[in-house]
């Protein structure tokens, strides 16, 4: 996750001898049920509307929690589906408040109503954050049922009204990205805490003047539109969150604006980025699945390193043994292509693996969703253009999804 604001409000008062934090332990995005109330047109974990067989009960989730306080895990973040299906959402939700975890709650908001918003509030979630994927019929469009955005809308007033810090989560398209600024607009009217913008894994575009491309065209000026309404909100004393995931070049074309706009802070946010380090999954990131299948990330879901019913998650995680995990924790990363040769690769760590894999088979070549040209990142293409992906079998550590 690349937190927008808090480097936009260190541009306006920089930190001394700010250091890089190291976590504990990774944060942990845990999709506790794969059943959904919507069939939305980009999810990631292809819920529907029926229960999927196999899923932790509530003690194995309770036991597993209990490994990963062990271990040092400082936030869940429940998801699904759609995690208010889960008939004990509430009671482990409550059991990892009294943990001590941070406690975020994802959720598409249209089973939040007046009829279960004070429970919902007295569970003390840290977060909840609301999938709203344009004006109301690009997002019931998206969603695939009529009434989900008003729905959506109610939740995020019923979740400010009670105290509880809300924010909605966007995932640009081509077919949504211009309603950007109409929903930068609902943010202010509605007073909502947090935006959290997530790409889309778009991948298989190879062209080198990213500037030219219709996809990254489109993600260069979703992030022009972040950055200066993040700008506005520092300039003006507002506390509002921006935040961006799944593209971890963000970092770096965050330095492109800094460099137009505020360039005497240039050489402080370049080490700040790199202490930031970009991508973190397999290190900072994890991902349980329905099943108890561990993953790098969210999604990984077709990579398993274990389960947690047969191993610890204590003990997966830390396992090098596995090609992609040694990889993903190796410092630096055995990158190729444009980003084994990138200036800034210590800024955005190589960016999501997932789309390398999936458009070549290699895990390790150049990241497709980077909208940043060579120029732009100071490289020549002699530098890298006898670099091919080498397809490995990863596929060979996929294993059978226990239960």
């Amino acid at each position: 996750m690349f937190r927008i604001s808090q480097y936009m409000q260190e541009l306006k008062t920089p930190v001394a001898d700010a250091r890089a934090r190291k976590p504990p332990g990774p944060v942990v995005i845990w999709n506790l049920v794969r059943r959904c109330n919507l069939t939305c047109k980009h999810c990631y974990s292809i819920s529907a509307d029926i229960d999927f067989p196999g899923e932790l009960n509530t003690q194995e989730v309770f036991g597993v929690m209990d490994d990963l306080r062990a271990f040092r895990v400082p936030v869940l973040i429940l998801s699904g589906g759609e995690p208010l299906l889960r008939p004990d959402i509430f009671d482990i939700s409550r059991r990892a408040k009294d943990m001590g975890f941070y406690v975020g709650l994802s959720t598409n908001g249209t089973l939040i109503d007046a009829a279960n918003i004070d429970r919902i509030a007295a569970v003390g979630y840290d977060y909840v954050g609301i999938s709203i994927d344009g004006i109301r019929d690009t997002h019931d469009r998206f969603r695939q049922k009529a009434g989900a955005f008003d729905a959506s809308m109610h939740a995020i007033r019923l979740c400010r009204d009670a105290g509880i810090k809300v924010g909605m989560r966007f995932t640009p398209t081509q077919d949504n990205a211009q309603e950007l600024p109409q929903l930068l607009q609902v943010m202010d009217e509605e007073r909502v805490d947090k935006l959290y913008v997530s790409h889309l894994n778009y991948g298989g575009r190879g062209n080198r003047n990213r500037r030219s491309d219709v996809v990254h065209k489109t993600t260069r000026w979703v992030m022009d539109l972040l950055f200066d309404a993040c700008w506005q909100d520092v300039q003006s004393g507002r506390k509002r969150e921006f935040v961006t995931g799944n593209n971890d070049a963000d970092g770096v074309y965050l330095l492109q604006w800094v460099k137009r706009h505020v360039p005497e802070h240039y050489d402080y946010m370049r080490k700040r980025l790199a202490q930031w380090g970009g991508n973190a999954s397999g290190v900072n990131i994890a991902n349980i699945d329905n099943l108890g299948n561990v993953h790098p990330d969210t999604f990984w879901w077709n990579y398993n390193l274990g389960n947690v019913r047969e191993r610890p998650f204590s003990q997966i995680w830390p396992d090098i043994t596995d090609p992609l995990m040694a990889g993903l924790k190796a410092s630096p990363r055995p990158l190729k292509g444009r980003c084994r040769v990138c200036r800034f690769r210590d800024v955005c760590g190589g960016n999501t693996r997932v789309r390398a894999f999936q458009t070549t088979g290699d895990p390790w070549w150049e990241d497709p969703a980077c909208y940043l040209d060579d120029e732009e990142l100071g490289i020549r293409q002699a530098e890298y253009a006898a670099d091919k992906p080498q397809p490995v079998a990863l596929e060979t550590r996929v294993i059978r999804r226990a239960g």
